[in-house]
């Protein structure tokens, strides 16, 4: 029983030495900037790419969607390397629950379709 303590410490303490983020109980909120960080770091974490930069993100009721721009292969000239939009769904902890690529283009495109109500 004891092991089970300790195994439970060396946990908390390798997380801490990671730089993760503290635990968060169910009635605080994690911050906007927060889950962004997180998502990034946890997708770069599953793919093997880093994300370039957050397009889009909201709260749901489930917790939160993002959508996450990350560079795929690099080509040269740099207009020519392919970038993709991944849809990221976190839960109110900011722990990555599922992501899918919805998106995949060359950075010097210009996009077709309107986002932003515009």
């Amino acid at each position: 029983m004891s092991n089970t303590s300790n195994t439970s410490g060396s946990q908390s303490s390798s997380n801490a030495s990671k730089g993760k983020r503290k635990d968060v109980t169910e009635d605080e909120e994690l911050r906007p900037m927060d889950v962004l960080r997180e998502a990034r770091a946890q997708l770069a974490e599953l793919t093997g790419m880093e994300a370039e930069s957050v397009s889009s993100f909201e709260r749901t009721e489930d917790g939160w969607t993002l959508e996450v721009e990350v560079l795929e292969l690099v080509r040269v000239p740099d207009t020519m390397s392919l970038l993709a939009t991944y849809e990221v769904s976190l839960d109110p902890r900011g722990d990555i629950t599922g992501y899918r690529r919805v998106r995949r283009y060359e950075r010097g495109r210009a996009d077709s379709r309107t986002s932003g109500g515009r």
